[in-house]
This record gives structure tokens, C-alpha cells and sequence, in this order.
């Protein structure tokens, strides 16, 4: 695992899982909502933002997290290993509830900078409605490269536990 996605709805801890697998590989770190987000939450135009996206891919190793389904297909061409955190919608809004209030009065580590977090029931809404929406799209796309690439999904706070507990097993092995 070099080139690693991972993806999932919004609340499903996808920054927290990449920061910790971050700190257990190594690799370089790259949270989308920082390079995609301009000051005041701007969108970039979609030919800068894929721009963005090729140049980030050209490096050697990395950690990527964050959906963008434009350029999805991009990534997952380059990456080798893709982490789909599937939790439950639920969670997934109880953390962005959460999150909405950890963070009130300023932007998150995981966000680009002039991009305070709010309360929005738009995007509250989005996450709610994430597994009918996007989830299908976001499934079918690992899906045609199960072949080449290694998938893995997660489904719930015990499968985050026993990757990691699985991982530095594995890592420790590799080192000896």
C-alpha cells in the first residue's frame, strides 16, 4: 500500500482514518477539502481543480481522502489501494453534528484555511441522503478495478480498529 483513496460519506472519518494511517505509514498526507476549498468556501473552476488533482497524484506515496466525484476515476487510476468507510448514516450525521460544534469557532486541521465551519441542514441533508445519492456511483467505481487494485471496506468503528491493529502487525513483520 503506496497509493492509497479513501473514501466515504461525509461524517464517516475518512480525515481521522487517513491521519492515523498517515502516522502508521508515513506516506504523505493529503486531505481534498484543503487543496479543493478557497477562502469563504469557493469552489474552483473544474479544469484548476483537476489540475490540482494530476499534480497531486504524481508523487511517489501518498494518502488521500475526500470524495470529489469528478475527478474519482483519476484517482482511482493511479492509487493501489482504495479504503471505503461505509458507516451507517447516522453516524455519519452524529459526526458531522459534532464536528459542526468541535470546530464552531474556526476551521478544522483537515479543511483549507477561511473555511469556518457552520451548521447547514443542505449539508446535513447530503450526508442523509449519501446512500441513495452518491454511494452507488462511489461503489461501481472501485468495483471495475477490484482486479488491479486492493479494496477494502469498513463498515463500522471495530473493522476501523482491527485494520490498524492488523496493519502495525503486519508493518512490525515487515521490518524484521
Amino acid at each position: 500500500m503506496k497509493r492509497i483513496l479513501v473514501i466515504g460519506s461525509c461524517g464517516a472519518g475518512k480525515s481521522t482514518f487517513s491521519r492515523l494511517l498517515h502516522e502508521a505509514a508515513g506516506l504523505k498526507l493529503v486531505h481534498l477539502d484543503k487543496l479543493y476549498w478557497k477562502p469563504n468556501w469557493v469552489e474552483p473552476a473544474k479544469d484548476e481543480w483537476r489540475k490540482t488533482v494530476e499534480k497531486t497524484l504524481q508523487g511517489d506515496g501518498w494518502i488521500l481522502d475526500g470524495n470529489y466525484g469528478g475527478t474519482l476515476a483519476l484517482r482511482l487510476e493511479k492509487c493501489d489501494t482504495v479504503i471505503f468507510l461505509d458507516f451507517p448514516r447516522t453516524v455519519c450525521n452524529w459526526r458531522v453534528i459534532k464536528r459542526v460544534l468541535l470546530y464552531r469557532q474556526g476551521s478544522r486541521p483537515d479543511m483549507a484555511e477561511g473555511c469556518a465551519e457552520k451548521f447547514d441542514w443542505e449539508f446535513v441533508k447530503w450526508t442523509w441522503n449519501y446512500p441513495k445519492r452518491s454511494k452507488p456511483r462511489v461503489e461501481e467505481l472501485p468495483e471495475r478495478f477490484k482486479d488491479e487494485k486492493k479494496i477494502i471496506r469498513l463498515e463500522s468503528k471495530a473493522e476501523v480498529e482491527s485494520f490498524f491493529i492488523n496493519y502495525s502487525q503486519t508493518s512490525v513483520l515487515k521490518s524484521v
